[in-house]
């Protein structure tokens, strides 16, 4: 489908058209006219899927279109990162390129106190659009810097890493200041149940559109190791004798094995950081740029990073642990063979952990090879094929599939601010 084919209004078709963009992806597709529509919407779809533009553009255009007021904040965008708050503000730039009388500005943590004088002006003067990361969002409103009582949008992006980092309760806090009247939108990579739950604290009757998890790209050499989980560290000194150390992450889905991975490490004299929800901003900061520019050679990570962050050399990624699902394994390892080029995925799949794993080949639709252990490190747990559960078919509230990926049908009416046009809730599958 075709931009041209929504109703979004001239001026965005225009800047799309000098970006060269024409063909909308799929959760562009499904996205764009339930916000145009006026609808909560709750998106479940990877990094890499054009989802900024799914919230920017639809949003854009009804501001430009007018009926807003000019002294308020009209629309907030929550990102869980600097990085991340700066990418969508680079990307309203080049959306909002002929929208002269719609404004916005970027709050973020970690800067000096000029930036801070620039986010208080544009607060101030009422821009339209606020990008904002919570902790500093918080702040503003805190001192009463801030106004959302007539904010008529709000999006959560990326919010399992809100979760992640810790925020959540932060974010409840702020979704108090809006005006019930206020259109919602969230954006997940994945859904876990505490990730349900808040759409369901912070959505209104929302479509639900998911997006297929994409496979792992083909030129990611993937292998794995059944191991106990005291053998893990003797697999990791292995490993590192065998070359060059260089643009490693390995990632653990807990903080406290985090640190004692990172601990261990420097004992063996490794060059290591580690990231993840206990470190400030400012932490985060320093430990990411060391890391970009080579400083470190072995990044230990939790997934607050698996997401988001854009490192094209990465050689090997290392997972300490078997992720949750097969969306965490496919964002962890996509962290190499980027940019054209080949990179190394590695499992460590501890006895505990065989019957995960095999859930997550089964996505794959292949059998990952498993490396032998070295000699001496012992025995290996077998690798037991295990029965496969039955599905569990109950529904979760008003949240289900409808199957046929249709859209009910409905004509769909244009509104300003947010207003819902009524209807009952609805489901979009992904796109067979």
């Amino acid at each position: 489908m075709k931009f041209e084919e929504t109703y979004l209004n001239d001026n965005i078709l225009d800047a799309l058209y000098d970006m060269r963009f024409d063909e909308m992806t799929p959760i562009q597709e499904r996205c764009i006219p339930e916000i145009l529509d006026g609808y909560d919407v709750l998106g479940v779809a990877q990094t890499g899927t054009g989802k900024t533009a799914a919230y920017l553009l639809p949003i854009l255009s009804q501001l430009d279109d007018g009926g807003y007021p000019k002294d308020a904040i009209n629309c907030v965008v929550m990102s869980p990162t600097r990085e991340l708050a700066q990418q969508i503000d680079q990307a309203m730039q080049g959306f909002g390129y002929y929208l002269d009388g719609v404004s916005s500005v970027a709050v973020y943590g970690g800067n000096d106190g000029g930036r801070y004088e620039q986010e208080l002006r544009g607060m101030r003067l009422g821009a339209d659009v606020l990008i904002a990361t919570p902790g500093r969002l918080l702040s503003h409103l805190k001192v009463g810097n801030l106004d959302l009582s007539r904010c008529s949008f709000f999006v959560l992006d990326e919010a399992d890493r809100m979760l992640d980092m810790g925020f959540i309760d932060d974010i409840m806090k702020i979704v108090q200041q809006l005006p019930r009247s206020c259109q919602r939108i969230m954006f997940s990579a994945t859904m876990p149940p505490k990730i349900r739950e808040l759409a369901v604290n912070l959505l209104h009757d929302p479509v639900e559109v998911k997006i297929a998890v994409s496979k792992p790209a083909e030129k990611i050499r993937q292998s794995a190791y059944v191991c106990y989980e005291p053998q893990k560290l003797k697999i990791v000194k292995h490993l590192f004798k065998q070359g060059d150390l260089q643009r490693v992450i390995i990632f653990s889905g807990k903080k406290d094995k985090v640190k004692e991975v990172t601990r261990q490490l420097k004992q063996m004299h490794i060059n290591c950081d580690q990231m993840h929800s206990d470190l400030s901003q400012q932490e985060r900061d320093e430990v990411m740029y060391r890391f970009k520019a080579g400083q470190t050679d072995v990044l230990v990570a939790t997934d607050i990073v698996a997401r988001g962050i854009d490192i094209d050399d990465i050689r090997i990624v290392i997972n300490y642990d078997v992720p949750h699902d097969a969306e965490d394994y496919v964002h962890r390892i996509g962290r190499t063979a980027r940019a054209d080029r080949d990179g190394q995925a590695i499992t460590f799949v501890s006895d505990t952990d065989i019957y995960r794993f095999q859930q997550i080949e089964h996505f794959l639709g292949k059998e990952v090879e498993k490396t032998p252990l070295p000699e001496d490190l012992g025995e290996a747990p077998e690798y037991v094929k295990r029965e496969k559960k039955r599905n569990d078919t109950r529904r979760h509230g008003r949240w289900h599939s409808k199957g046929d990926g249709s859209r009910n049908n409905r004509k769909r009416s244009k509104g300003k601010g947010g207003q819902k046009k009524g209807g009952t809730p609805k489901t979009d599958a992904p796109k067979q």
